[in-house]
């Protein structure tokens, strides 16, 4: 996926950012050699592969350090909701920031 000049200005204007000529080049290079590996990663057949659920699973059998799913502070919606200048059925009511 080649990315024109265009592209990269509309990124930059997205992210809030104002960059030079010289960036702007530099910018376009650095995202197409982005999408290239993209590209590259996209083309491995992984069909049958397992996803890892940590790197190390693939040298060695790694055990999950799970805990128990357990409730274990109490709960202190009311407590901290009392200084909230706006609250509605639990949840906190903040001004419309985008329209």
């Amino acid at each position: 996926m080649a990315l024109s000049p265009e592209d990269v200005s509309r990124i930059a204007e997205l992210a809030r950012l104002e960059l030079s000529a010289d960036e702007q080049r530099s910018m376009h290079t650095q995202l197409d050699a982005f999408f290239r590996i993209v590209e590259q990663m996209r083309a491995v057949d992984t069909r049958g592969v397992e996803p890892l659920y940590t790197p190390l699973a693939a040298l060695h059998a790694a055990a999950l350090r799970l805990r128990d799913d357990a409730v274990t502070e109490p709960d202190r919606r009311e407590a901290n909701q009392r200084c909230a200048p706006r609250v509605e059925d639990g949840l906190y009511l903040v001004p419309k920031v985008i329209e």
